[in-house]
Order: C-alpha cells, then structure tokens, then sequence
C-alpha cells in the first residue's frame, strides 16, 4: 500500500491533469519542467500507478489518472482550508510600494478601520515586480501596482482587483523651463529625458508603462544608472543628473524640485490590489472591501475625457472591474 503523498506532489499531478500540457503547467507553478515532471513521476511511483499517457503531441489522463483527480483535489482543498483557518490570526503583511504613494495608503488605512481586530502590517517593497515574487513565497500577502505590467508567469499565481486609474505627473527641478507652468502638455517634454527606473529590477512594470507612453513623442527614457536605495540616495541622484522623473499625482516632490500633473493626454497608471491566488484572510477581505469602497466614493475607475491608458492595461482592470 502507498504511503501517505507530499502535498506538492498531488498539486503537481492536478496542475498537469489541467493543462494537459507540462510547459503550461510548470509555469503556474513557477517550477522547471523537469522537476515537474520528476514530481509526477514520483507520485506514480509511490501509487504504483500511470496517471499519463505522454507523446510527443499531447499528454492524456489514464483512466488511473481519471480516477485520482477528484481525491486529488479534495485533499489539497482540505489543505488550503485548514492552513486558512490559522492564517487569519497572524498579520497581514502588505505592501505600499512606496511611502509616497497616496492610493495604498488610504487603502491600507481603510482596510483598518473595516477589520480592527486584525492586524494589517505595511511593508515598502518599491515596485509590482519585486513584491510579486515576495507574495508567491508567502513572505508577502498583499501588494499594489501595474498587474498588466507583470510577467504572465507571476501573473499566473497571482489575483488583482482594479483600484484606481492614477492621473500621472512629472517631477521637475524648480528652475525646470517648465516648472512654472500648473499642467505640462507631454509635447512640451520633446527633448527631455525622464528617469522611469529603467534597470530597477523591482520596478519594469513601471519602466514598461513609461516607454508605452513616450513612445513617438521625442521624449527619452534616462539609462540604467546605479540602484539608489532610499530617499535621500534618490533625492541626490536626481539632483545630480537633474532628469525629471515620471511619477503619479499627489507622489510627494522633494526639496528643490514641483510636481506638475501631465495633460494632452492625461496619462494614467493602472493600480490593481494583488495578492496570491488562493490566499484566504479576513485582513484581505478588508482589504478588498475597502479598495473598493474607495474607488466608488473618488471615482477612481472612471476614466477622464482624453485619459490614456495602454489597451493592454484597459482589457484587464475593465475584465476584473
């Protein structure tokens, strides 16, 4: 008789029984196809049983495989409602990104009002990208950010929910030509070259909707330079090279620099809540429950007249919103 099979082997099995395809389904598991394939090899092993039949073309169940499935997926159910039934004591852990940024916060903030027997603990990862590998190791619960901007292979181990559409801004030196005006049209940057992130490895998601943007209007995306960790790194960096930086709305400016909200069009950032899919937490629900209130009270959902948002982006905040 077989022994008792790891947990993972069996998510292994179901995971490939729904893809019927190894590739698609080492991706959802952010694992090598080898080792996937070993994991199954081992469950039959163990069952001493053949749960595939594997061509070069296309991978099938066996009739063993048929009848493991629903017992497969009982187990790991009976698994996840059991780790979630311990999982709401503990503390949420969420990310804001960035201190500066006003739309987590007052999510966050929220959400604590809504649950105050739970406690939501804020965490700064910086940017989407580097807090999604953060909430697919368990180490963080919550994240806020570009969900479209991340690569489907964090996106398939991830949920969102759409927040805000975030009216973008630039954030120039004071004696900037531009600085006195109260909006600047993205013509008037033709020229100029923004710093975006470019080469943060936390932050392409973010790099990615600036090129979108910039794309043909004669504006230049600043060049990787040395990764500037905290806030007064960052306000040096910026004041030694003097780039205006891409930002959002209401992203406080530092000393000797003015924020201007960008027009013609209005550019707009995506902001989605994400969180790991299957995460179960009355912190989360808060959570959720909050951003939503939110957007429908600011109408952070709404799209001004002339807003501009990649097509991308838009099929995903209008498919979940």
């Amino acid at each position: 008789m077989p022994g008792h099979p790891d947990p993972r082997l069996l998510r292994a099995f179901v995971t490939v029984a729904e893809e019927l395809h190894f590739t698609r389904a080492a991706m959802r598991l952010h694992t090598a196809q080898q080792a996937l394939s070993r994991d199954v090899r081992r469950l039959e092993r163990e069952l001493g049983a053949e749960l595939f039949v594997r061509t070069t073309r296309q991978v099938t169940l066996t009739p063993d495989g048929e009848r493991l499935l629903p017992y497969a997926r009982r187990v790991l159910q009976a698994q996840e409602e059991l780790l979630a039934a311990f999982d709401g004591a503990r503390p949420l852990l969420v990310d804001l990104n960035s201190p500066g940024l006003v739309t987590p916060r007052r999510v966050l903030h929220r959400a604590r009002e809504l649950a105050p027997g739970h406690e939501l603990m804020a965490r700064y990862e910086s940017g989407l990208t580097g807090a999604a590998q953060e909430l697919l190791a368990g180490r963080l619960d919550a994240s806020f950010g570009r969900f479209a901007g991340l690569d489907p292979a964090l996106r398939a181990g991830l949920d969102h929910q759409p927040v805000r559409y975030e009216p973008m801004a630039v954030v120039l030196p004071e004696d900037h030509r531009l600085a006195s005006l109260a909006q600047v049209p993205l013509a008037e940057l033709a020229g100029e070259t923004l710093y975006a992130g470019a080469g943060n490895p936390r932050t392409p998601e973010w790099t990615g909707l600036a090129r979108l943007l910039l794309a043909g209007r004669g504006i230049e995306i600043a060049p990787p330079a040395p990764l500037a960790v905290g806030e007064e790194e960052f306000q040096r960096i910026m004041a030694r090279t003097r780039h205006p930086v891409l930002a959002v709305v209401g992203f406080p400016a530092p000393p000797a620099t003015v924020s201007r909200p960008l027009v013609d069009p209005v550019p707009l950032s995506p902001v989605s809540l994400v969180w790991r899919r299957g995460l179960s937490h009355p912190g989360l629900d808060a959570l959720r429950q909050a951003a939503a209130g939110l957007a429908l009270e600011e109408g952070w959902l709404h799209r001004p007249a002339g807003g501009w948002v990649p097509a991308t982006d838009d099929v995903l905040m209008v498919s979940r919103g």
